[in-house]
């Protein structure tokens, strides 16, 4: 059957799916703890795999844990269309941060069946491992293995801090599968995500057209000035570690305010030795930079390397300075943002172009294939706490454009 071609998903239904998933790690104060491959993980995972099977799917796991539940289409000779993210959460964690993308995923695959609707193309949903990177560090490891970045003994080789390794507990829950990594294929895929925000509330737009994924580079600065005693070091003569440190945090602000909608971001400080009458002898700190442009990202970085030197001269301290990361800007498949865009128009959502802030699984899958995101608003623009909430309509929404999208993909397979 296809007659149908103006397929509406259940908000309701996406709902309660998410209220009953949430019970997987849940937290008392609402939020979820779901580590990658703990045992809540493989609860839900358990789950995950049964309601796709429900719908007649076939699920797949690969030796890094990646699940892939598949729906066949009318046409055998092509890949799948995708649609993922991914389940594991933060140790406070809230509802939607992935979970929306794989139980949106489920909510428009659930609908196509029920309507008896044959696709052109297979369809596929897919749940990475350790999207998130708080149990085994870095985040979005296992679609990196999948997508070429990483080899799977380094994934396997990652340890959390009780010393236990990710191939380890992959094998302890059962989803250390037998396919090798990146030899499940697919033609594309779409990811449903919350915004982790502010943009799309303050502008009233349900939905993000995803463009990309900015630039991001990671740096860690030491400042060696000279420890002195608070009374007796007249101002003059001071080295004062703290106060460089201070006027190039504000030179690093000052960087982001010139290169917008770029940011630039001091996140972690370390004074030393941090006594109220010592004068600071040195202070570490780390800084964030990001730019969809790679070129400005470039400029942001030359003019923060720019102004350090200076400051350091200026208060005779010395400093060190080194790039400890770099992942860079990405841009979405132009045909794929345009289905997303159709989408949106389609279910008659408000929506506006947008590059993703945060890092996602879809960063590393478009090395490998066409992908883009779908963006719902998040209140407060609050994500990673206990606190992230999104309503029943704006997910629901977020699924309906997410169906638009894949429905408008899939008649190029016609």
């Amino acid at each position: 059957m296809t007659a149908k071609t103006n397929l509406t998903i259940n908000p309701q239904r996406l709902w309660d799916t998410l209220m009953e998933t949430a019970k997987f790690g849940g937290t008392p104060k609402g939020g979820i703890k779901r580590l990658t491959v703990s045992d809540e993980d493989k609860r839900v995972r358990d789950w995950f795999k049964a309601e796709c099977e429900k719908l007649g799917m076939t699920v797949e796991v690969d030796e890094i844990g990646n699940m892939f539940a598949t729906r066949p289409g009318k046409r055998k000779d092509v890949a799948p269309i995708a649609m993922g993210s991914h389940l594991d959460t933060q140790p406070t964690g809230g509802k939607f941060d992935g979970v929306l993308g794989v139980l949106g995923a489920l909510e428009a695959m659930r609908t196509l069946v029920d309507m008896g609707y044959e696709s052109n193309a297979p369809l596929m949903i897919v749940n990475w491992t350790n999207e998130e990177g708080s149990r085994f560090a870095p985040a979005m490891l296992c679609s990196g293995v999948y997508a070429g970045v990483f080899t799977t003994d380094y994934a396997y080789s990652r340890e959390d801090r009780q010393g236990i390794k990710l191939g380890d507990e992959l094998e302890r829950i059962g989803y250390k599968g037998k396919h090798k990594a990146g030899a499940i294929k697919f033609s594309s895929m779409f990811e449903l995500h919350i915004e982790q925000g502010p943009i799309l509330e303050a502008e009233e737009k349900m939905i993000g057209v995803v463009t990309g994924v900015q630039g991001m580079r990671w740096y860690e600065v030491t400042v060696k000035g000279q420890e002195s005693h608070t009374g007796a070091t007249p101002m003059g003569l001071r080295k004062n570690a703290l106060l460089a440190a201070a006027r190039m945090i504000d030179a690093i602000h000052q960087v982001g305010m010139a290169h917008l909608p770029g940011v630039a971001s001091v996140g972690l400080i370390e004074n030393r030795p941090n006594s109220r009458n010592v004068v600071p002898g040195e202070v570490f700190f780390t800084v964030d930079l990001r730019h969809p442009d790679e070129s400005v990202l470039d400029k942001m970085e030359a003019a923060y390397r720019a102004a350090l030197p200076r400051i350091a001269d200026d208060l005779r301290v010395e400093f060190e300075e080194k790039c400890i990361w770099k992942s860079p800007a990405v841009k979405f498949a132009p045909e794929l943002i345009e289905c997303v865009r159709s989408g949106a128009k389609q279910a008659g959502y408000a929506s506006r172009e947008m590059a993703s802030g945060a890092g996602h699984d879809a960063a590393y899958i478009a090395r490998v294939a066409p992908t883009t995101m779908v963006f719902v608003p998040c209140l407060g623009g609050i994500s990673h706490n206990e606190a992230e909430s999104t309503t029943l309509e704006e997910c629901g929404a977020g699924a309906q454009v997410l169906l638009n999208a894949v429905l408008a993909h899939d008649r190029s397979f016609a």
